[in-house]
């Protein structure tokens, strides 16, 4: 079935939600970053952070967020839970380090790093690539909480309970907002960005999918993320401690306006770059958004949404043209939207060739299991439509991006 959203500017709330609203704003939250550390320690019984610069870059969320007065107290929540989780995370790791300074030797050689903005098949490659089990990807779970807490015990059928905490939060989601959940699964196995692993040092663009945060784009913008990438890179080689393998799949749409940190950090990188007219992207982002925008303010513009991923959506694009030379050509393979889409299982294929990554006969076996597995065919889907629903027209959005279609030769879609 297809869904149109209709209510994006002015939400017809259903019952839950409508709970969900009143029970947030009968809380009274400490949204100060002692509060938030002090519950990390708490939750931890560790109370070493590392460096506390971050410290400064938590505050600057906080305050533009949390202390936002159009700002729903569900959605302060939210974020607050989600800061304590990402403080929690630090004290793990740090803690780790110090019991095996060892981590810091490992080696994370030649990944596969997925760029590509969402909608450009970016995700089911990542997956498609994941079911190679001789590669290593992060599973939404382990990306939540990547080291689990000291002398926590597998629940009774054997669980991880870090998989059961987002196992839960996906059940919410579902329930919650249930559009978003059709848009951006989020089932624990789902595997995730790496760009959550930059979280415990509290940067990343990532603020701006969930909050309105200008100030913090600027911000972001303003300072060199070198630092967040070493970070980065740090909890890869954790997470390889744990759990080793030879060689990462990673993916993230951030790396379109960080090329220079993310070369310098992976030098030796296969870059796959994926593409599509940028106006499809867009729509539904802003969609996506702009409806998740319910369970976090009082009001709500569409204009302001599809205005600002435009124009976000620009400033990477233009990165990426601007840098994408200092990529070596014989690391990176571009991939084409409707290409992959024709004919996926080869797309992979020629991608592991060009990444010198052999298939093994159960690595293909399990890819076409997987292709199977994640088809949305006759499944429910949500209906983009930039005119209806933004009052703009693809062209408008489009001619901000002639340079790029030009240098990546992306074909136009009708729509």
């Amino acid at each position: 079935m297809k869904i149109h959203i209709s209510d994006l500017g002015a939400p017809q709330l259903t019952e839950m939600q409508r709970f969900a609203h009143e029970y947030g704003e009968s809380l009274a939250l400490d949204m100060t970053p002692n509060g938030v550390l002090e519950d990390a320690v708490s939750r931890t019984g560790l109370t070493d952070f590392g460096a506390t610069d971050f410290t400064q870059r938590l505050s600057l969320w906080l305050d533009e967020v949390g202390q936002d007065p159009d700002r729903l107290g569900i959605g302060n929540l939210s974020l607050r839970n989600s800061c304590v989780r990402y403080a929690s995370n630090r004290l793990l790791t740090q803690d780790l380090l110090r019991r095996h300074p060892e981590i810091h030797d490992i080696k994370i050689e030649r990944p596969i790093i997925i760029v590509g903005l969402p909608r450009t098949g970016t995700t089911h490659l990542l997956n498609l690539l994941s079911a190679d089990q001789s590669l290593r990807s992060m599973p939404l779970w382990e990306s939540y909480e990547p080291i689990p807490l000291r002398d926590e015990a597998p629940s009774t059928n054997g669980l991880d309970p870090r998989y059961v905490r987002c196992s839960k939060e996906w059940e919410q989601m579902q329930a919650v907002t249930p559009h978003v959940a059709l848009m951006h699964p989020m089932d624990p196995d789902h595997v995730h960005e790496e760009i959550e692993l930059m979280l415990p040092d509290f940067a990343s663009y990532n603020l701006e999918w969930v909050a309105r945060c200008p100030e913090w784009r600027d911000y972001y913008f303003s300072t060199d993320q070198q630092p967040h990438y070493d970070y980065m890179h740090t909890m890869l080689k954790v997470l390889t401690f744990i759990r080793p393998r030879e060689r990462w799949i990673l993916k993230s749409p951030q790396h379109f306006e960080q090329i220079a940190p993310l070369m310098k950090t992976f030098p030796d990188a296969t870059i796959v770059m994926t593409h599509r007219d940028p106006v499809s992207v867009i729509q539904s982002a802003a969609t996506m958004i702009t409806y998740a925008a319910r369970m976090a303010y009082r009001t709500i513009d569409p204009h302001w949404y599809i205005d600002y991923w435009t124009d976000r959506v620009q400033k990477l694009l233009t990165s990426a043209v601007r840098d994408i030379d200092l990529i070596p050509r014989s690391q990176r393979i571009d991939v084409h939207f409707n290409a992959f889409m024709a004919n996926d299982s080869d797309m992979v294929a020629k991608i592991c060739d060009f990444a010198a990554h052999t298939l093994s006969a159960k690595a293909q076996e399990n890819i076409a299991k997987r292709v199977t597995e994640r088809s949305r065919e006759g499944q429910n889907s949500v209906v983009y439509n930039v005119r209806t629903d933004f009052d703009r027209t693809p062209e408008q959005i489009r001619e901000r991006f002639l340079p790029y279609l030009e240098k990546f030769n992306v074909p136009i879609e009708v729509m």
